[in-house]
């Protein structure tokens, strides 16, 4: 999603960091990942750590199994994450070339072709299918970018495909299903991605209108702003009834959805929706949320 050709010459900006520990040839694949742009990662990354630690906590998981586990969510997250962003910039190719935002990601602006995207995501599926990721959840990702020219309301299938991190993380870990915790979480954690997406929808509203392009932002107009805070609120009422479900203690209330419920209240509060400024920096923000949320239950999980 760079703004600017990473590419060395006369002229140009440099490339971000860590775009240029690498050789020029590469940088367009990273950058089809995402790889200087680690908030898209972490807000993937949150949903498998929220189920594990939940998990953890339920089933009193020995503190070395644990970080193991973080470690294998690091990197399907990664793999996942990549996958999923290269194939948007697929799919999307000619609409990113129409909006000025991202007419200089690597496809629209001719620094790799289709066909080698599609190589490299073949790659990235053979590794996460070797590594066991979620390859139904790369197939969800897939029908997202068809998504946003066919329904009004897109966000709803990224939310669900976003965040089946939780529901596999718990499974992994406990070895059952608790239907109730896990419909709870998926649907605290869908309101959170549609939250994430709406306001990340609202920087490029005018060319998604131009191009035919979906989105929640576009769905909801001028009432944007107050279905935020009502999907904003049925997440931080959803997680308070998950950790109920999940019999969380004291830290998860006051940290998980106190410190929540403040982020969330402070992101609103702050955000200029008509500026794409700053709904990329309430986007951002999103990552940081996460923090508080994991603490509480982290918490939890070492008192217990």
């Amino acid at each position: 999603m760079s703004q600017v050709n990473v590419e060395s010459g006369q002229g140009r900006s440099p490339p971000p960091f860590p775009l240029y520990f690498f050789p020029a040839f590469l940088r367009p694949y990273l950058e089809l990942a995402r790889v200087e742009k680690p908030n898209g990662f972490v807000l993937m990354l949150w949903p498998y750590v929220w189920g594990l630690t939940m998990a953890a906590y339920k089933t009193k998981m020995p503190l070395n199994g644990y970080w193991r586990s973080v470690i294998n969510c690091v990197i399907s997250a990664f793999i996942l994450r990549a996958s999923a962003c290269t194939v948007n910039d697929i799919f999307d190719r000619r609409v990113d070339a129409a909006v000025a935002r991202t007419k200089q990601r690597p496809i629209p602006s001719g620094r790799i072709s289709v066909f080698a995207a599609c190589l490299y995501l073949v790659a990235l599926y053979s590794v996460g299918i070797a590594f066991n990721a979620a390859t139904h959840r790369g197939l969800a990702f897939a029908i997202y970018p068809f998504m946003k020219r066919l329904i009004q309301w897109p966000s709803a299938w990224l939310g669900f495909a976003m965040n089946f991190g939780f529901l596999t993380a718990w499974i992994a870990i406990t070895g059952y299903v608790d239907r109730a915790l896990l419909t709870t979480g998926m649907a605290s954690w869908w309101c959170w991605a549609v939250y994430c997406d709406t306001i990340y929808a609202c920087q490029d509203i005018e060319d998604d209108v131009k191009t035919g392009v979906k989105s929640s932002a576009i769905f909801f107009g001028s009432w944007v702003r107050f279905n935020l805070w009502v999907i904003a609120a049925a997440f931080v009422i959803l997680l308070a009834v998950a950790g109920v479900l999940n019999n969380q203690g004291w830290p998860f209330f006051a940290l998980s959805v106190g410190g929540t419920t403040t982020h969330i209240v402070w992101q609103l509060s702050t955000v200029d929706l008509e500026s794409p400024k700053s709904c990329w920096r309430a986007f951002n923000r999103n990552g940081y949320l996460g923090w508080p949320l994991w603490a509480g239950l982290m918490l939890d999980y070492v008192l217990a």
